[in-house]
């Protein structure tokens, strides 16, 4: 699971790095742990354009926005709900029969508003193109870009409640995200008060981000578009794989080709090439389940284009730790990373969830117990340099697992 620290102020808007400070409210952390509901009367939903980080006004002048907009065609077909929250999600029930109408794991929020009786929920999307493209917005498969000034925009999901209990519920959310935090922590063996807010702060304003993503991608010698020859009817001949969260730019991996396939024939493409587009259609930001079903839907076709960035199978990862009072922010079990907080010293070093850790300083811990892998991290101190891969690449290069092309 992945936390963020939410305020409890009306105002609440997150910081852009993981810190910890245990935000008083108004239900047992207990509670919160399991789940609790109030009542509301849902009002629809709209979508904005945003910076990555606006500012406090900016956020309420965007929630005033989404209230005064009409409820698009995504509301449901009932008004009256039941609002479910807890340390992980929130859900939204149909009042009368319990049904879900929505489920927003908690990491997506990113503001919260409340005006009078009225809530505002916030869940940035994907990134677009310009604030052009608002009226654009494809929403299951849009170009993530950097726009013609280097700022990136992202679609804003914005959620519309009435409530009496509206500030009581916004506060609530945000001593869900203290409390989840809190659970994270300790279920790394952290004490939450063992690091202030601003040495954690500061330590984060010092470091460079690691992870150079948007800089490999934007080089034109790593970018290029490949045309594969095939016969109609016949498949592509490959696997691919998610690059794992954390990624700047999450899309596919080509983790195995098929021998004298099409794609291997084409003697243009590797293990490791990342997708982003395949005769014009985006692949960036789609669940893995739906680019398969684009690559196997050109089954029919004889030529394909794709574009893609050349990149190792291999992912280099360096985490900047001064002292072992920081945590690193991300945990592993059985030497797969399982999960990461956004801001940290891992993200900004490249740790990316679902690979698998090869090597920590030079060491391999291919056959590495876990509670050896979990002490070595534990005591890891200054650089720390890792080679990691997607998970499931490594078990179809280690002939774990059969390869099933398309």
């Amino acid at each position: 699971m992945f936390f963020f620290f939410v305020p409890p102020q009306i105002r609440r808007s997150l910081p852009p790095f993981p810190t910890f400070v245990d935000v008083p409210g108004p239900c047992d952390p207990e509670d919160l742990i399991d789940g609790i509901i109030f009542a509301a009367t849902y009002l629809g939903c709209t979508h904005l354009l945003s910076e990555r980080t606006p500012t406090k006004s900016a956020r309420m002048q965007q929630a005033q926005e989404a209230m005064s907009r009409s409820p698009d065609s995504e509301a449901p077909s009932t008004a009256e709900v039941d609002l479910f929250m807890s340390t992980q999600r929130i859900k939204v029930l149909n009042a009368d029969t319990q049904e879900s109408l929505m489920d927003l794991p908690l990491r997506t929020i990113s503001y919260i508003a409340d005006i009078g009786n009225m809530v505002v929920l916030m869940a940035r999307g994907k990134m677009v193109r310009s604030r052009s493209a608002q009226e654009n917005l494809d929403h299951t498969a849009e170009q993530t870009t950097m726009n013609h000034d280097d700022r990136r925009l992202y679609r804003m999901i914005c959620h519309v409640f009435e409530s009496e209990d509206a500030q009581l519920i916004a506060q609530s959310i945000g001593q869900s995200f203290s409390v989840a935090y809190q659970e994270f922590l300790r279920a790394n063996g952290i004490d939450p008060e063992d690091l202030s807010q601003r040495e954690y702060s500061d330590l984060l304003n010092t470091q460079d981000m690691y992870n150079d993503d948007l800089i490999h991608f934007s080089k034109s010698e790593n970018c290029r578009d490949v045309y594969i020859e095939k016969q109609k009817g016949e498949i592509l001949g490959v696997v691919i794989v998610e690059s794992g969260w954390g990624s700047i730019l999450p899309t596919v991996i080509i983790a195995s080709m098929m021998h004298a396939g099409p794609a291997e024939k084409s003697g243009r493409l590797n293990i490791g090439d990342q997708i982003m587009t395949i005769n014009g259609t985006s692949l960036v930001g789609l669940p893995l389940s739906t680019c398969q079903s684009i690559i196997k839907g050109l089954k029919s076709q004889s030529r394909i284009k794709m574009n893609i960035v050349r990149c190792p199978p291999v992912t280099m990862v360096l985490i900047r730790r001064p002292d072992l009072r920081y945590q690193l922010g991300f945990s592993v079990q059985n030497g797969i990373i399982c999960s990461l907080m956004r801001g940290g010293i891992a993200e900004r070093g490249g740790v990316r969830v679902g690979h698998r850790i090869i090597e920590i300083n030079s060491q391999s811990v291919v056959a590495t117990p876990h509670e050896k892998i979990v002490q070595i991290l534990s005591n890891a101190m200054g650089e720390i340099h890792m080679k990691t891969m997607p998970a499931a690449m490594y078990r179809l290069l280690t002939a774990q697992e059969q390869p099933v092309y398309i």
